[in-house]
């Protein structure tokens, strides 16, 4: 359920990425993150990560990955964790920041993903 203030027009349209989708580059990001050959089950629980990553990818020095998520650099596949995916991809400036270290934001999400 999205909260008051992210239903604002002003904030939701900041919030909201008005661009097709590099297919070449979500791929990549699949394949190079995560593995080549994740299964769809593997697929299913990476869930639209990569399309995360893909679309700061296509403006690295405008655009982060922001999360919430712990770097957990042992966990494989479709088990990796953002912070972790984005490294995959440093040497292109792709900056993953945990939201509420880097800008001391709190919400009500589970921090334990």
């Amino acid at each position: 359920m999205l909260t008051r203030w992210a239903k604002e027009s002003s904030v939701s349209d900041a919030l909201l990425l008005k661009e097709d989708v590099n297919e070449s580059l979500v791929s990549r990001v699949t394949n190079e993150g995560y593995a080549p050959d994740l299964t769809d089950d593997e697929l299913e629980e990476i869930g639209r990560d990569p399309f995360l990553v893909a679309y700061a990818l296509i403006n690295p020095r405008e655009r982060c990955v922001v999360t919430t998520e712990v770097s957990k650099p042992k966990k494989q596949r479709a088990n990796r964790k953002l912070p972790d995916v984005c490294s995959s991809f440093w040497s292109y400036i792709v900056h993953c920041l945990r939201i509420y270290k880097a800008l001391d934001f709190k919400t009500n999400w589970n921090h334990d993903r």
